[in-house]
């Protein structure tokens, strides 16, 4: 399985943002070789990278070393990467600013992020929205948390107010989805 580079710029900008040069190196001197090596160069955004060695095993270091091994550090870092992207590189997936314009494209801004892989809206009403992950064959609680920052947080950027996201179903326990329920004010 595969992560796109512009999902993993974000990560060691939200490590040196959060907890400064001293932070940074400790992460990277924490990482296993290839994850250091990779992470330590310049990431190029638009090439594809192998999902375990450059976004798990690193933002478990990041829980293990700044949260105490609290899993909010992979939300906090999904936060981040939405900030990092949708300020960035994709701000135009947010330019009109609605929450429906953001939603009508989750499948295909998912799709920039992650192969193989498969998003998919089961279900959106006023104030609610339920998107399903169908199809990614390394799931792992650390990436759910990921994506659940960052969904929490594009849809803050859209607008809205009072955002929470739950992951309702999850593959990592062998239900047939990862399923998250946004809701907001």
């Amino acid at each position: 399985m595969d992560v796109k580079g512009s999902a993993l710029g974000s990560i060691r900008e939200f490590v040196m943002n959060e907890f400064g040069r001293e932070g940074l190196d400790r992460w990277l001197d924490a990482l296993p070789v290839a994850s250091r090596e990779l992470h330590a160069a310049a990431i190029r955004l638009d090439s594809w990278y192998p999902l375990r060695e450059m976004m798990i095993e690193p933002t478990e270091k990041i829980c293990e070393l700044f949260f105490g091994g609290d899993l909010k550090g992979a939300w906090e870092g999904g936060r981040f990467s939405a900030d990092f992207a949708l300020h960035g590189i994709y701000r135009l997936f947010v330019k009109l600013g609605s929450v429906d314009s953001l939603i009508n494209r989750a499948s295909l801004i998912f799709a920039t992020y992650y192969k193989p892989s498969a998003l998919r809206v089961a279900e959106s009403e006023k104030n609610r929205v339920s998107m399903q992950i169908t199809l990614f064959p390394e799931m792992h609680t650390i990436v759910e948390r990921r994506i659940g920052g960052w969904m929490e947080r594009a849809v803050e950027i859209s607008g809205q107010k009072n955002v929470k996201v739950e992951i309702a179903r999850s593959l990592t326990v062998g239900d047939p989805c990862t399923e998250f329920v946004a809701t907001w004010e």
